[in-house]
């Protein structure tokens, strides 16, 4: 898979969406908001990481709310 550039903005938009998914405690959740805040490169690997590691289920069901 190609690396591809992580935006904070999208990743806001993203922690909103896992928020919802997976709640606000969920240590996915957690990262990708602080990613979204702190826009280093190591939150961000740290973020992908972990969501790459969630059930399909919700990862597909967060990307599809980011299309709305």
């Amino acid at each position: 898979m190609a690396d591809i550039a992580l935006d904070p903005a999208a990743l806001a938009r993203l922690g909103k969406a896992l928020d919802f998914i997976c709640g606000p405690d969920n240590p996915t959740t957690v990262a990708v908001k602080a990613a979204a805040a702190s826009g280093l490169e190591r939150d961000m690997k740290k973020a992908r990481t972990l969501f790459m590691a969630l059930k399909p289920a919700h990862r597909v069901a967060a990307l599809g709310m980011l299309r709305d």
